[in-house]
């Protein structure tokens, strides 16, 4: 009988004690979990802090004594691990009965992530807390005391989702991010509209911001920005992002890179009966071929479901299993007020960062069609490669981005090129829907791009283009008198464009033109009419809609 030791429960370590024991029923998978938890729903942390799951209980998603009774998995909580003896296959653990050394066969490590720490004075103070854990969570909950002040340092997923239901437990709430926008994995110009989203609930966003310490002052914090006045705090939560633990890896002597245990696509590391996933193993990501911890639930799972294959095939003396592990795309998603935020694939900066030369393209459909009530914007940005490949793609609305960028995760994994969305057969009726949805037009604007039908500027180009072209506005002049404009445009509504080419030419002269509407319709249109005529020209990319949300953060470029 083979012993299978599993060090780490939740995603990865569960999923592969699970799949292993459908495999072989007789062997002996042990799990050691250094907490009380085997099996806990991370990822609703914030919700129970913000009083939406309401019991504890529900946080636990398994317990030992269901899992022995569903599964016969030796499950040891509260056991640390000491050290990992590769040589003689066997590790040194610690619980309440005290030390012992544990012999195995097969070895997977999916100890998880840590929370990074800042190096700044105060960081150990007791109002400064962490978001992991049930305790955690039980922690903060405790500290949210409606009509408190609390400061969340970071605006990832973890500081968004905390920051979102420490309001709705009815704290203030301000948010202190790094870099410079919230939300940094998302494009500049839809964090925009997730700023004024957590804006309009309420929460102060301070961007491009160094803390450089925390105080206490009778108990309550004060938190030092670098540029602005110190912000109070009942409670500081701090979610900077995580490191792999990678202790267990070291005393084993297998590959550790980039501050993460190394993995092939088995899962397998540098010691042939040892396996890792989950937040501690290095991922290969799609587009990038980069290689980093891919910290998200789903593909924990899934490579904790193959890893346990593979262990069964060495264990048998048989060739690697067929099946290996798919490289994520790290599609997610983020509430943020009555927002949803997702992405899937690789951004523009690390398509940048990997050479990897790409084209985007921005639309600004609504959800279903416009004659239903309630019909609403779904912004999206999808990346594309120069063989018209997707290679990311993120989307912010208020219904529905969810469904569009898993249909467009899934398109990157069949190796759809971009035009193919045109024919994706989509379900539609009014209240769901259009007939062209938002994945159909990105296929559209696509084909167009690359066939030549299409030429695109864009709005970080703005002040290039205004030195080189002609800028020629063709919405309808009451949409110009009411809404942002850039200075110094032609304005001729497209409807009007073809009686009124004489006056483009004089304008323009020798220039070539840089159309835009609202969202990119328009000025395509006129980019057809234009180029017929002779001119050379092109299309803003997703319109006025996107260079508005662009110049939140790259002020004068538009009027109001």
């Amino acid at each position: 009988m083979n012993t299978i030791v599993i060090v780490g429960g939740v995603a990865a370590g569960m999923s592969c004690a699970a799949r292993l024991r459908r495999l072989d029923e007789q062997a002996h998978v042990i799990v050691l979990e250094k907490g009380m938890d085997i099996s806990i729903a991370s990822c609703g942390l914030p919700y129970f802090v913000g009083g939406e799951i309401v019991e504890e209980a529900a946080l636990r998603v398994q317990t030992p004594k269901s899992i022995y009774d569903s599964l016969n998995l030796d499950i040891r909580v509260n056991t640390e691990v000491l050290a990992v003896d590769s040589v003689n296959r066997s590790l040194r653990i610690r619980s309440s009965q005290g030390e012992e050394e544990l012999a195995y066969d097969a070895l997977v490590l999916a100890p998880g992530a840590r929370s990074v720490d800042l190096p700044i004075p105060g960081i150990d103070l007791p109002f400064v807390k962490t978001l992991r854990t049930i305790p955690d969570a039980v922690g903060v909950k405790e500290m949210a005391e409606p009509g408190g002040r609390a400061v969340v340092i970071g605006a990832g997923f973890i500081g968004l989702e905390a920051a979102e239901s420490l309001r709705l437990a009815g704290m203030e709430v301000a948010l202190v991010e790094g870099s410079d926008h919230v939300l940094p994995p998302v494009e500049e110009e839809l964090s925009s509209l997730v700023l004024d989203e957590l804006e309009r609930i309420g929460i102060t966003v301070i961007e491009s911001a160094r803390v450089s310490g925390i105080e206490d002052e009778g108990g309550r914090g004060r938190v030092i920005v670098e540029g602005i006045d110190a912000l109070e705090a009942d409670l500081v939560l701090v979610a900077v992002g995580a490191r792999a633990r990678i202790e267990l890896a070291l005393s084993a002597g297998i590959r550790v890179e980039n501050g993460a245990i190394d993995v092939d696509n088995h899962g397998r590391t540098s010691d042939e009966r040892i396996w890792a996933a989950g937040d501690a193993a290095l991922s290969t990501i799609a587009a990038t071929g980069a290689r980093r911890p891919v910290a998200l639930a789903g593909p924990a799972s899934r490579a904790g479901r193959r890893i346990a294959d593979d262990i069964i095939s060495v264990l048998n003396g048989q060739a690697p299993a067929a099946k290996e592990i798919v490289k994520p795309l790290g599609t997610a998603i983020v509430r943020a007020g009555d927002l949803q935020v997702a992405m899937t694939g690789s951004n523009s900066r690390e398509l940048t960062r990997a050479g990897i030369p790409f084209r985007a393209i921005h639309t600004h459909h609504a959800q279903h069609v416009g004659y239903f009530p309630g019909a609403s914007t779904i912004s999206l940005v999808v990346l594309l490669g120069e063989d018209g490949g997707i290679l990311g793609a993120q989307g912010v609305g208020r219904e529905g981005v969810d469904r569009r960028i898993d249909v467009l995760a899934t398109a990157i994994r069949a190796g759809l090129k971009a035009e193919e969305l045109i024919d994706l057969d989509l379900a539609y009726a009014p209240p769901f829907g259009a007939p062209k949805d938002s994945v159909n037009m990105v296929g559209m604007i696509a084909e167009n791009l690359f066939d030549g039908m299409l030429e695109l500027w864009y709005a970080n180009q703005l002040d290039e283009i205004r030195k080189t072209h002609l800028i020629l506005d063709v919405r309808q002049p009451d949409e110009v008198a009411e809404g942002p404009r850039i200075p110094g445009s032609l304005r001729i509504a497209h409807t009007e464009l073809r009686r009124r080419m004489d006056e483009v030419r004089e304008a323009a002269g020798e220039r070539p033109i840089a159309i835009h509407c609202r969202s990119g319709v328009r000025s395509y249109l006129a980019h057809r009419m234009l180029t017929d005529a002779g001119f050379k020209s092109a299309s803003l990319d997703g319109g006025m809609l996107t260079l508005e949300a662009w110049a939140k953060r790259h002020p004068g470029l538009i009027e109001r």
